[in-house]
């Protein structure tokens, strides 16, 4: 009979050994975003171009269609206050997208394997720290369009749709990262990848209504923006600068077949966010235990 070293520890022992394990994950994932913090800063194109690129299209489309009715997309609303939403979530979505291309460099470089091999407490810390940096990026550059929108004049929005507005960030941003983290396994090479960003980026900014109400666009048009995720973090923060009160049962987006809630969108993405952590564990994480 074979006894396990766990099967003679006692109940505070276990807590012990669980808080131990986890002050080494978090030094690890302390270590592990320090490094791409510094890989960042050696390279600081990526932020400059993640911050120039949304102040173009905020700037480039806004004073296209400044001269629009006001009606034009909304009852109340000009162009630039309409932009706003579609910017902001662009912004998180293109960066989350672009999450894969470092740990595909490593891949490419060997440097992932010697992260593999290294005595980590847990692999995962590899995969989470990018997630985490990607977040905490995202939310930065936000930040920084928000007051950007602010300075146009496209809108102020208070403390509480700041703290919703992080939310539905953060709950994209984890989606996506998710995706893009995965695609730098699966895919062969970074080639691949930055192709799939390229392919993938515009598709789903046209098909949103980052740009443009459901009411423009055609009925099979419309059936694709409703079922663009997208579409409904924009609409949600498209809520949030148009109103200073909301609840729960708000409705956010009005669909070709329902009404969605706050509620409802909230729930909406952190079932997505669920789907794409499960398949990144399911089919990923393997590798590092193996």
């Amino acid at each position: 009979m074979h006894f396990k070293y766990k099967d003679v520890l006692t109940p505070r022992q276990h807590v012990l050994e669980s808080l131990l394990k986890l002050r080494y994950i978090s030094q690890e994932l302390i270590a592990l975003n320090l490094r791409l913090i510094l890989q960042n800063w050696r390279r600081p194109s990526q932020l400059f171009a993640g911050i120039l690129q949304p102040l173009m299209w905020l700037v480039l489309f806004g004073a296209l269609f400044q001269n629009a009715p006001v009606n034009l997309f909304s009852s109340n609303t000009k162009y630039g206050h309409f932009l706003s939403a579609g910017i902001i979530v662009f912004t998180a979505f293109t960066s989350s997208l672009n999450a894969g291309l470092s740990l595909m460099f490593d891949r490419e470089f060997g440097f992932l394997n010697r992260l593999i091999v290294a005595p980590l407490t847990s692999k995962e810390s590899i995969i989470y720290s990018s997630a985490l940096f990607m977040s905490v990026f995202s939310i930065l550059q936000v930040i920084l369009i928000i007051y950007a929108c602010a300075f146009l004049g496209n809108g102020i929005i208070n403390n509480n749709g700041l703290l919703l507005i992080t939310l539905i960030i953060i709950l994209i941003t984890l989606g996506i990262t998710t995706l893009s983290l995965s695609l730098a396994f699966i895919l062969p090479g970074h080639v691949e990848l930055l192709a799939f960003i390229v392919v993938t980026n515009l598709p789903f900014l046209f098909s949103s209504t980052a740009l443009a109400p459901l009411s423009f666009m055609p009925s099979w048009m419309q059936i694709i923006a409703s079922l663009n995720p997208l579409s409904y973090a924009i609409e949600t923060i498209r809520f949030v600068y148009q109103h200073d009160i909301y609840k729960l049962n708000s409705i956010m987006i009005e669909t070709i077949w329902r009404h969605w809630t706050l509620q409802e969108v909230i729930l909406l993405f952190i079932f997505i966010d669920s789907v794409g952590i499960y398949i990144m564990k399911r089919f990923l994480l393997s590798k590092f235990r193996g």
